[in-house]
């Protein structure tokens, strides 16, 4: 499948940062997403994966970080301004307690293939979103929030939290006896994401001390010693396993620069909330940040290889959209706090290079992977499987802050209802 590709060369002042066009340009892509997934919504519950057209999929298996991750989106959308985010959200809450929930040995479920469980295991990856879609659902009003930050909070600190380490196992069978000794990273950093969430709609402090504990260490102890690179994968005791692979999407070997971009903007982000006491902290999510995009940027055709060896040599050439994403709101961090010519160069070309292969001008959404041409296609993705990465990407810089989202988004949609 061809997009329909925009000319990019008659737009600049639609890509660049503070600018009114690209402003708009924000809005209406963020608009488009939010209408195109509304129908992702199931009458009977839970959701549908959505094909380009925005038809739903065969496939009716549903995995916990799509629930969380529509209910976290459409809170922003509400939160925003959106008209119609409600359904969704409900939907997904509904969902995530009723079926999800694992009332029998507590904790959530992976996989769901309607009143049936698919896959059974706990996984932290799952249950960081869990923690993420209860507090900005918190933020959207929505009145079960509380219970599920109650519920998830509970299980997070007694079953995943690794006091000694500051950082949190990554996954057990479903009644909680070991299912491996694996560590990740990613668990890790979306679970800062969480807590950092959670401590906004909140105040509570603990979510604040253990998004830094694991920043600490993930940042401070592994990026700075590992020239700005971040490691994937950890034995049991936090050491770096250099051989591990595992599945080729969710746990490929070496390190994926597109987590660096998410870690380092979340570090801003704790930064932020925690008082700014530390100026360093920004030139630090800079180190990060400037070796991802020149280890992993493709200059010849543009987009990011997926992942690298641990010097930095490309490994996995594909290039998918979130990457991208996570790129845009790091970059427009660093434009809100301290903006150069550069940042705006690396700001505008990533929008460039999105709106022209990435984005669906016909449908709406976003592709979620190019081939070597910088065309759709569908070798590990079937459809439009998530609005989580893209809508971030178009809602993030409308804030003028680099935190508080809940606050920050207020109605910079609602104009365009």
């Amino acid at each position: 499948m061809k997009n329909t590709r925009q000319d990019p060369n008659s737009k600049a002042d639609q890509y660049r940062f503070g600018t009114a066009e690209h402003r708009a340009f924000l809005i209406e892509d963020a608009r488009r997403q939010f209408d195109f997934f509304q129908a992702s919504v199931r009458p009977e519950g839970g959701f549908h994966t959505l094909d380009y057209k925005g038809l739903p999929l065969t496939d009716t298996v549903q995995e916990l970080h799509t629930t969380t991750r529509l209910i976290h989106s459409y809170a922003l959308g509400k939160i925003a301004g959106h008209k119609g985010c409600e359904a969704v959200i409900g939907t997904g809450m509904d969902y995530l307690w009723s079926h999800h929930r694992d009332r029998d040995h507590g904790g959530y479920l992976w996989a769901l293939d309607g009143n049936e469980i698919h896959d059974d295991r706990k996984l932290a990856y799952g249950h960081a979103f869990v923690l993420l879609a209860g507090a900005s659902a918190k933020m959207a009003d929505h009145p079960d929030a509380d219970r599920l930050i109650v519920d998830v909070t509970t299980i997070l600190e007694t079953r995943f939290w690794e006091d000694n380490h500051g950082l949190f196992s990554d996954e057990w069978n479903r009644d909680w006896s070991p299912f491996s000794t694996y560590r990740g990273l990613n668990a890790n950093m979306h679970s800062v994401e969480a807590l950092l969430t959670a401590y906004e709609t909140t105040g509570r402090e603990r979510y604040l001390a253990m998004a830094g504990r694991i920043l600490d260490f993930l940042v401070y102890r592994i990026g700075a010693s590992e020239g700005w690179r971040l490691p994937e994968h950890y034995t049991q005791d936090w050491k770096i396993d250099r051989t591990y692979s595992g599945n080729p999407m969710f746990r490929p070997a070496g390190t994926t620069p597109g987590h660096s971009f998410e870690l380092a903007r979340l570090l801003l982000q704790h930064w932020d909330l925690s008082g700014r006491s530390n100026a360093d902290v920004i030139e630090t999510a800079w180190l990060l940040t400037k070796r991802a995009l020149s280890d992993a940027w493709v200059p010849e055709t543009g987009g990011f290889v997926y992942t690298l060896g641990f010097e930095g040599v490309p490994a996995v050439t594909s290039r998918y959209w979130w990457p991208v994403t996570e790129a845009i709101g790091v970059l427009a961090s660093f434009l809100k706090l301290e903006p150069t010519e550069e940042l705006h160069q690396w700001y505008s070309r990533l929008w460039k290079f999105a709106d022209t292969h990435f984005i669906d001008h016909q449908h709406g959404g976003w592709f979620p992977e190019i081939d070597a041409r910088g065309d759709p296609t569908a070798i590990q993705f079937n459809g439009k499987p998530d609005i989580y990465h893209s809508v971030q990407a178009a809602l993030f810089p409308l804030a003028t802050g680099v935190s508080k989202p809940g606050v920050e988004l207020k109605d910079v949609l609602a104009s365009l209802n």
